[in-house]
Parts: C-alpha cells; structure tokens; sequence
C-alpha cells in the first residue's frame, strides 16, 4: 500500500456514468397512473397523519390517478415547497408508507415518494401559470440566514406573505444539506437547483451568498436592520473520534467527502482502495456506498454499538449492503495506523453492552485502509449566532412554532433541539415560523388566513 492507493480515475466514464445515475428512476406517466390507482384515498388518512408537513396524500394520489398533474403538485407544494427534493431523499418507509393500509393486506404500499416525485417533477417540467401568486408589499423585511430546507421554506413562505426577504448563505449555492450533503446517486440530474430556482421565482426573496453569519454578519447587526430572523444554520461541527487524529492524506470528514462529490465529477475525486467509514447514520451509509461507486475494492462502515442502534434505516442499510459495503457493529476506533505519513488501518477495540453500558471486551483488532472517513455525526456551532440565544442539548431552544429566547429570532432544521434531523422536518419547522412570523408582526391576513395553516 502507498499514496498511489488513494486515487482517482478508478473506472471508465462508462461506469462512472452507470454508478452515479438516479438510484431510484421515476415513474413514467403509465406507471404512475396504475400506482395511483392502489391508494384507498382514505378518510384520515394515516399517511398523511405520518408526514411531518401534513401533506394530503390521498388528495394529491387522487388527482394523479385523474391524470391532473398541475392539481396533485399544488396539492404537495402547498403543504410542502420543497416537496420535490423531500420525494427523493425521505425515508418514506418509516413515515408515509409505513403508516398505509395497503401493508395490512398487501405487504406493499402504496408507492407514495414515487408519485409525489413524477407530480412534482412533471410541474417543475411543464410549470405554466404560477401556482402561488405573491402577496401585496408588507414593507417588512426578514433576514434568513441559511439556504438549506428550514432556511428555503421560511423564505418561501414569508415571500409568499409579501414579505421582503433577504436570504443569507455561507456556500457559494443556495441549499444547504439538499446541495452539499447528500449522496449524488439521489438527486441526480441537478434537481435541487432546478426545484430552488422555482421556488424563488415567487419573488421578493433576494439571496445573498458567502455569507456567514458570525464572520460577515451579527446577529445583533440583523435585527437592527431586519424586523425579524430566522436562523436555518444547520449544524457546522462534526464531530471528533476521540483520539489521536494526524494530518494524513485520506483521513477526512465524511461530509466534506460527500460535498465534494456532489460539486465535482466523479472521476476527479481520489478515493481508497480500503476505505473504513466510522458512524452509522446516514451519512455513513452515503459515504460508503459512494466509496464503492468510485471504485473502491472495499468499504467497511463501523459502528460501536449493535445493529438495532444503527440510525440509518433499514432501508439505507440494506442498499449499503447490495452496493458491497460490508456494516461491522460493536467496535469502537482506538487510533490510526500509519507508517512514514501514509495512512495504513484503523485500530479498534471490540465492544459489548455490560449493564446497560457500553464497555471493550478486551479484544483488539486492524482494519486495513488508505480512506478513512468520519461519519459520527454533526454538532450545531454556538458561536455563530452568539451566546444570548438559550440552547438545549447543545443547539437552539424553541418553542413549537421555532421562536427562540431572543425576541424577533426564530430558529429551524438541524440546529434547533428536539428534532430528528430529516429534511422533511426542518421543511416544517420553516413553514411553521413563516406563519409564527407573520402572526408576530401583527400582518396576517384574512386572505391568507384560509391556508395558513398548511401553506410555507
């Protein structure tokens, strides 16, 4: 093994091409007429209970079923304005489609994420008229300060309302984790532009990139400018392994790894022949599987404690596992291998559960790697938006429509406390402070009083 095992250029254009196409195709017009005839269109329907932006599933299916494209993406976009990107990457087995009745007799949903995916896509396509209409000027301006999903939908639907808004980033793209942290097989084809770029053609949404609130900009500096702010910052820090960590080349941050394959073709990122991912979320699993897709011979995913711990559904572990990702549980990293500046393994200890605990059974072993990628999970940086905003559990304390302790400040997404850090949420937690917001300012309408209670 030497610096030549961490490269690039592993595979032809060919299979570079085959292994980062769209993982999950969509549904072509016949198909989604069929699969939307399976839906019951029931009456509380427990889908619709089980999305967290309360999307009125049956509604949207019906009018698919009718062939009414337009109707079944307003149906989706109302509830949720990003509920394109939200098709693709929700783990819609463990909301939506777990909760249908079709599992009761069937074993098999309804294809739900399939279907709002070729609603919202055959929209997007062939948009026409605007399916939001822009309120009047309030003459207040609100200051969001992250583009990711919390960030967009409060953007969209504060704009919406006739709000100026002026939408902060502190990446050169709008779109936060939708852009920079997910794995490129699924949103394939630049989708999240195309979806932001909708999104902002409401109006009255100026963004403003390489931006970084805490370097560029206070937050004292915004409220004395902006009437309101809404804080979508996500979660910066990753987290630490604990030991020793030496500058090594192929020794780096999953996430970093993830942005850089989503902003670069896939044939100029290096990667190992031995890659050993730590973590076992999410994350892990998209860096893992994109090892392998860029030719690595072997990818590992450790994870310290037992399988049913895992957070990555088992849905994301079984496509770990069918892209050759082999997942080993109860070991935890004890140091880094190396020899003349060259990365050569990870050392782990073996683990097991002792009264609850976790502790090492005294085992010890090597995993060889030239990659190794750290995927133990993310933390909100504090100092950002300043020590006066309360926090709890190390990110932002909210009440349920997203105000935090400060006055005039709401915050969502990943960086506020009690959430499960899924897109579909910080979605709600923005469309949520977006009405908070309106009501706070003393402008809600009684035109808009009608759909406020959906509508981002």
């Amino acid at each position: 093994m030497d610096l030549a095992d961490l490269k690039s250029g592993r595979l032809t254009p060919d299979d570079y091409a085959q292994n980062f196409a769209d993982a999950h195709p969509p549904l072509n017009r016949t198909q989604a007429l069929i699969e939307a005839e399976r839906c019951y269109y029931c009456y509380d329907a427990p889908c619709q209970t089980a999305c967290p932006t309360g999307i009125d599933i049956p509604s949207f299916i019906q009018r698919v079923a009718q062939d009414n494209v337009r109707g079944a993406a307003e149906a989706i976009l109302t509830a949720n304005p990003l509920g394109g990107m939200c098709a693709r990457v929700c783990p819609t087995e463990v909301l939506c489609e777990q909760a249908c009745v079709r599992n009761t007799n069937e074993s098999k949903p309804v294809e739900i994420g399939l279907l709002q995916r070729y609603a919202v896509e055959g929209h997007l396509t062939n948009p026409g008229k605007p399916l939001f209409e822009r309120g009047g000027s309030t003459g207040r301006r609100i200051a969001v300060v992250g583009a990711g999903p919390a960030g967009l939908a409060a953007a969209h639907g504060l704009a919406w309302r006739g709000h100026d808004v002026v939408l902060f980033d502190a990446n050169a793209k709008l779109g936060g984790l939708n852009e920079y942290g997910l794995a490129s097989y699924k949103v394939a084809g630049g989708f999240a532009q195309k979806e932001i770029d909708w999104l902002l053609s409401i109006g009255g949404i100026t963004p403003k990139l390489n931006c970084l609130l805490g370097r560029d900009m206070t937050l004292d500096g915004l409220l004395a400018e902006y009437d309101a702010v809404f804080l979508g910052l996500g979660l910066a820090g990753v987290n630490a392994l604990g030991i020793v960590e030496p500058e090594l080349p192929g020794l780096r941050n999953a996430v970093d790894f993830i942005a850089e394959l989503r902003q670069s073709a896939p044939e100029i990122v290096p990667v190992g022949r031995k890659v050993v991912v730590i973590g076992g979320g999410m994350t892990a699993v998209d860096a893992a599987v994109q090892s392998k897709l860029l030719g690595a011979e072997q990818v590992t995913m450790v994870y310290r404690r037992g399988p049913d711990d895992l957070s990555a559904s088992t849905h994301e572990q079984h496509w770990a596992q069918t892209n050759g990702v082999t997942i080993r549980c109860w070991a935890r990293p004890l140091g880094v291998e190396a020899e003349g500046g060259v990365l050569r393994g990870m050392r782990f200890a073996a683990t097991r559960l002792e009264g609850g605990k976790l502790v090492d059974t005294g085992e010890q072993f090597v995993i060889e790697a030239d990659m190794v990628l750290r995927a133990i999970g993310q933390s909100y940086v504090t100092e950002s938006a300043g020590s006066a905003i309360a926090l709890e559990a190390g990110r932002i304390r909210t009440d349920a429509d997203g105000q935090t302790s400060l006055a005039r400040v709401w915050a969502g997404g990943d960086c506020r406390a009690g959430g499960r850090d899924l897109t579909v949420e910080a979605v709600e937690h923005g469309k949520r402070a977006a009405i908070s917001i309106d009501r706070a300012l003393g402008l809600a309408t009684v035109r808009h009083l009608d759909k406020e209670a959906s509508h981002g």
